[in-house]
């Protein structure tokens, strides 16, 4: 599927950019996780956002992707797992599945946790970050799921289903993977399984894991006065840049990386636009 502009993060900084987006006539895809597991969904009570008075959390988010969803914005419930940018393109794979875009904005929070010990050395060879992508590559075989996601079980579910046989570790606070050649065992908290692949369902990625060569300091995106990145058509905004970490500068930051990334997307169109004779 292609897009004038993919927006990965479903909270505030991304629905604004969304909305942004369409206000000037473009199309646009919001790939999320669920709702729920948007931290500010758990805010009993938001008083300091201006012009809504006192809401819930879930109230706030759930107000915004109305008005996003009747403004025409298109909605995928998954994890954006790698990118890379080609001939004008974004191309994004969200599960099994590549969608592309002529320019996207990373508003996926904040990527909190360091990597475990063995999962940078083992990716690809026993560590994966889909369970729906590559299960079907330990079928009948034992894996283990580190779930630091609400939609994590289900994931694990899906592995029992096509025979794996899963150990679930549920937000373990430590862990390490070790093996030869190929993942052999992952201790977490503990306690050592013997496994032939380690699903790590975290609710996002760091932003330099799904951009390579992405401008960061001390963890945040570096971004301009347009939320523009080091990195051709990829935009930028909410808590990923930095704090203070509030929903008023969110949305703004989404408004701004929304308009930057139509604005962008316009012009690959008009580069690209065959000549008249």
């Amino acid at each position: 599927m292609s897009y004038d502009v993919l927006v990965i993060g479903g909270g505030p900084a991304g629905l604004s950019a969304a909305l942004n987006v369409r206000a000037r006539g473009r199309s646009v895809l919001v790939v999320t996780n669920p709702p729920e597991e948007n931290p500010l969904w758990r805010a009993e009570r938001v008083d300091n956002y201006l012009g809504m008075g006192a809401v819930s959390g879930a109230q706030m988010l759930s107000d915004m992707r109305a008005q996003a969803e009747a403004a025409g914005v298109e909605f995928l419930t998954g994890r954006a797992l790698n990118a890379s940018y080609m001939m004008d393109n974004w191309y994004v794979s969200v599960g099994s599945d590549m969608y592309n875009a002529r320019a996207v904005v990373l508003s996926g929070g904040v990527a909190r946790g360091k990597k475990f010990p063995g999962e940078q050395e083992y990716l690809g060879r026993g560590v994966s970050y889909c369970a729906t992508c590559d299960g079907m590559l330990y079928r009948g075989r034992s894996v283990a799921v580190l779930g630091f996601s609400d939609s994590a079980r289900k994931e694990a579910d899906f592995l029992r289903s096509i025979g794996c046989t899963v150990s679930y570790f549920h937000r373990p606070k430590s862990c390490s993977i070790a093996g030869g050649d190929t993942v052999e065992t992952v201790t977490c908290d503990g306690v050592t399984e013997a496994v032939d692949c380690v699903f790590i369902l975290r609710p996002t990625m760091a932003p330099t894991d799904l951009f390579p060569g992405l401008a960061t300091d001390n963890g945040y995106v570096t971004v301009d006065r347009r939320m523009t990145t080091n990195l051709p058509g990829l935009f930028a905004a909410g808590d990923c840049t930095g704090g203070p970490l509030q929903v008023a500068k969110a949305v703004g930051e989404g408004l701004v990386a929304g308009q930057s990334a139509a604005a962008f997307a316009a012009d690959i169109e008009r580069k690209n636009r065959p000549a008249q004779s």
